[in-house]
């Protein structure tokens, strides 16, 4: 972990941000912003997600202090009862770097950008996930982003924000924008 950094964090929390309005991963990026300020280090593991977004450019500016990996492919996924195997697969092996990466001590913070819908879409199991939040050693700050938190989760936690829609350009056609929501 960041140097003499552990006792500014304390035990470290449980964080959620969910619900169906825009903002959960920029919470998550603008936590992981703030804690570079405090010299705190953050690791982002996004599920679901295999394309360029412009996190990814800025994680390379600050790689000191930020690290992104994707568990995901690059095309967009939809619901379905049975998921493609290749995508579990991918969520799987993230999953698992991520608890690498929480318990190598080289990161303050933790975030599964999106790990909750990847839940809803049965990539992640419920026990994957309250398996990895017992996992979590002091010190660490954790972070679950994405629609569909379980209730298990969200009892787990200690800080749940529940990002609400009440209006959208997109309904009126607009497409996602380069640096806004890309």
């Amino acid at each position: 972990m960041s140097t003499n950094k552990q006792s500014s964090i304390g035990k470290g929390y449980l964080q959620v941000y969910t619900g169906n309005g825009k903002g959960k991963t920029t919470a998550a990026l603008g936590l992981a912003f703030r804690a570079m300020g405090g010299g705190l280090k953050t690791y982002i593991g996004q599920f679901m997600k295999g394309r360029a977004y412009s996190e990814l450019n800025a994680a390379k500016i600050m790689s000191a202090y930020i690290t992104i990996e994707q568990y995901g492919k690059k095309d967009f996924m939809r619901v379905k009862e049975h998921p493609d195997p290749e995508d579990v697969k991918i969520a799987q092996a993230g999953l698992v770097k991520a608890q690498k990466a929480m318990l190598s001590h080289k990161y303050d913070i933790i975030v599964l950008d999106e790990i909750n819908t990847a839940h809803f879409f049965h990539l992640i199991t419920l026990n994957e996930m309250v398996d990895f939040i017992k996992a979590k050693p002091d010190g660490v700050e954790l972070i679950f982003t994405g629609r569909y938190a379980p209730q298990a989760v969200i009892d787990a936690a200690d800080l749940v924000t529940e990002m609400v829609e009440v209006k959208h350009y997109y309904k009126k056609g607009t497409n996602s924008r380069q640096g806004i929501e890309d």
